[in-house]
C-alpha cells in the first residue's frame, strides 16, 4: 500500500467516514474501500451505515442514491462531473411527457438514472435483481422499462413479460460486438464468456453466462474453468483478480481494443478521494421533496429484493 492510500485511510478514520466503491473503480480506490460491489449491494451499505460521512466512489447517480436512502449523512463524490451516458439518455422531462401520453403506465427504472427519473418511477431495479423485480409487477399493468434498452430486452427474454423499452444504453457495453467476442473466443476456446446484460443481444447470445457484476464473482468462483472472458467495464477485472487469484480473467475486447474503460468511472482518482475526505466536498445536495419521492421506489426495490 502506497503513502497516498495510507493517507486516505487515516483521513477516513479521522472523518468517521465509510468508503463505498463500485466494481468499476480503479484498483487503487478499490483497495482502500470498505465495501466494493454493484449498485444493489452498495445501496444496502449506504442505507445501513452508521458512519457520519459516505464517500461514494462511483458516478453521480450512485452518490445520489446514497443520499436518497441516507439523508442525514454527508455524501461525497470525488468528482461531481462523474456522470453516466446511460443516465443522461433518459431525461426526467421526457419521461413525464411519456407518462402523460400513457396514463397508468408502471415505470421500472434501472438504478442507472437520475433522481428526477427515480422520483417518477414505481420501482427501481439493478441488473442483479431486475428479473425478480419485474416478476413482482401486477400482470395487468402496462410496463415501461427505463433507461437501458439492452437490459430491458434481456429481462423481457427472461420473464416473458411484455414491456416498452426506453431507447437508452451504456456507451461502454454497446462497444462489445459479436465479431470482437467471437475473435477472443477463438483465441481462448476453453474460457467461458461472462457478459453484463447491458451488452447488446448479439453479444449476450455468445455468452455462457449473462449476469450482474456481483453475480460474476460467484459464477467464476463456482465454475471449474481456469480462465474467463469478461465482457463488462474493465474495473471489474481488478476485483475478480483480487478475489480469485488462482484464475485468469481476460478483458473482453471491442472492435477497437481490449480497454473497456468508462471515462466517467475513471474520473475518480485516489488524489480526489483524499481531497474529498480532507475538504468534505464535493457534497451531494438534494431537494428534500425530490429525495422523498425518489426514496419510495428505491425502498420498494430493497424490500422486494430481500423477499
Amino acid at each position: 500500500m502506497d503513502s497516498l492510500q495510507e493517507e486516505v485511510l487515516a483521513l477516513k478514520k479521522q472523518r468517521n467516514a465509510v468508503i463505498l466503491a463500485h466494481n468499476y473503480q480503479v484498483k487503487e480506490i478499490q483497495e482502500v474501500a470498505d465495501f466494493v460491489g454493484d449498485s444493489l449491494g452498495l445501496a444496502y451499505k449506504a442505507r445501513d451505515t452508521k458512519a457520519e460521512v459516505i464517500l461514494f466512489c462511483g458516478v453521480h447517480f450512485m452518490a445520489e442514491t446514497a443520499k436518497i436512502v441516507n439523508p442525514t449523512r454527508k455524501v461525497l463524490l470525488p468528482d461531481l462531473n462523474a456522470g453516466c451516458s446511460l443516465a443522461d439518455s433518459c431525461d426526467a422531462g421526457e419521461l413525464a411527457e411519456y407518462k402523460k401520453r400513457h396514463p397508468g403506465v408502471y415505470v421500472v427504472a434501472y438504478i442507472n438514472c437520475t433522481a428526477g427519473v427515480k422520483a417518477q418511477s414505481d420501482v427501481i431495479c439493478t441488473s442483479g435483481n431486475a428479473q425478480k423485480i419485474v416478476e413482482r409487477i401486477p400482470k395487468d399493468r402496462e410496463v415501461l422499462f427505463v433507461p437501458d434498452q439492452n437490459l430491458g430486452e434481456w429481462v423481457k427474454e427472461k420473464t416473458g413479460r411484455p414491456m416498452n423499452l426506453w431507447p437508452g444504453n451504456c456507451y461502454v457495453h454497446v462497444e462489445f460486438t459479436h465479431a470482437s467476442i467471437t475473435r477472443i473466443r477463438r483465441e481462448y476456446p476453453d474460457a467461458p464468456v461472462v457478459a453484463h446484460p447491458e451488452c447488446v443481444r448479439a453479444v449476450r447470445m455468445l455468452a455462457d453466462e449473462v449476469c450482474s457484476t456481483e453475480k460474476m464473482i460467484g459464477y467464476c468462483r463456482e465454475n471449474p474453468a481456469k480462465a474467463f472472458i469478461i465482457a463488462t467495464e474493465s474495473g471489474m477485472l481488478h476485483r475478480l483478480r483480487r478475489e480469485l487469484p488462482e484464475k485468469e480473467f481476460i478483458a473482453g475486447p471491442t472492435d477497437k481494443c481490449a480497454c473497456a474503460d468508462c471515462r466517467y468511472m475513471k474520473m475518480n482518482t485516489l488524489e480526489k478521494v483524499r481531497d474529498a475526505l480532507l475538504n468534505l466536498e464535493p457534497e451531494i445536495v438534494m431537494d428534500e421533496k425530490l429525495r422523498e419521492q425518489a426514496f419510495i421506489p428505491i425502498e420498494r426495490m430493497l424490500d422486494w429484493s430481500r423477499n
